[in-house]
Order: C-alpha cells, then structure tokens, then sequence
C-alpha cells in the first residue's frame, strides 16, 4: 500500500516543542494545560502575543525550531519503520517552506525516519497538497489540519487525522496515539 504523512505535529510533536521554546525565549513559566486547551494551531496566544507578533516571532524561531531536538511521537517511528519492513511505500507530504525541505529530509533520516528522496514533498502551501496526494494515488494519508483533511474529503484515500486539541471536529479516523495506528488501518 501506499502511505502518505504530514511530518509537522503528525510525525513530531512540533508545536509542543515550539512553545517550550517560546516559554524560554520570552522567560514565562505557561503550563502546558494551558498548550493543551488551545483551539487553533497558532501557539503566541497565551504569551501575549498579537497574531503578526506571533507570526515574527514563529518565523525568527524557525531554525531552532525545525532542527533541534524535537521529538517524534511515542510510536511515531516504529509505525514508519515496520510498513517499511513490510514493503509498503511511505511519502513524506509537508508544508515546510521550500528553503527548509532538503534539511527536513535529511533531519528525518538523522532521527531514523525511513525518507526515500524521491518520496519526499515540500514547499507547497496546505491546500495544494491535494494535487500531490491525488497524484500519488495515495492508500492512507495522516494529517493534523483541519483544512488540509477538508480538501481531500472527495479523494478515494483514507484519511487518518493525528488528534490536536485543534481538530476536534474533524470527523475521520482519528489517530491518539501511534501504538493504535494498525488498529486503524484494521477498521
């Protein structure tokens, strides 16, 4: 079969990382209840933050937040690792900004990520990855965003959304945690 993946809060827990950086750069002590609770992907609200304040301060944090030690999910890798094994082919799908995709890909391999070159997508805005999931022909895609799964809604893939505080009505299978993802695809 083929898989298609989102990397960015489907893959890695990208956001959460973020606002640890966040609570570092700005020196405030925010729960992480208070991350939890929030309803959009947008994480500046609770540090105060206007939207374009919040928007220069998530591109002036991009590198730091793309290539330190931002963590997969619990399971995340192992899923990956054993539909490789079992000769499925996996894409790579994200919206990261061109100028980031090659260094994203190869961050991925670092971390033990099965990433093929020629599987791996970037530098398209959320809404045009329909066009490159329609093309692959894709069996499952997983995504997080709420308006990304819209888009795909008439395409023949089942959808899988990795559950966000965000998403919540989003109304596919959803994905809580990566040990349960075989279960999904048992459905």
């Amino acid at each position: 079969m083929r898989f298609g993946f989102d990397i960015d809060d489907t893959l890695i827990n990208l956001r959460e990382h973020a606002f640890q950086i966040y609570k570092e750069k700005l020196k405030k002590d925010i729960s992480l209840d208070v991350f939890h609770a929030l309803d959009r992907v947008e994480i500046h609200e609770p540090f105060g933050l206007t939207d374009k304040q919040g928007n220069e301060m998530w591109h002036s944090s991009l590198e730091e937040i793309y290539y330190t030690d931002c963590p997969a999910f619990p399971g995340a890798l192992e899923v990956l690792l054993e539909l490789e094994r079992d000769g499925h082919e996996i894409y790579y799908i994200t919206a990261r900004p061109k100028r980031h995709g090659i260094r994203t890909r190869e961050w991925l391999k670092e971390k033990g990520f099965p990433v093929k070159d020629s599987q791996f997508y970037y530098g398209m805005e959320d809404h045009e990855k329909i066009s490159i999931i329609k093309h692959l022909k894709l069996d499952y895609y997983v995504d997080d965003k709420p308006a990304v799964l819209d888009t795909l809604q008439q395409l023949p893939v089942k959808l899988i959304v990795k559950d966000q505080s965000y998403n919540q009505d989003v109304d596919v299978s959803r994905l809580i945690h990566w040990k349960d993802f075989q279960e999904i695809l048992n459905q």
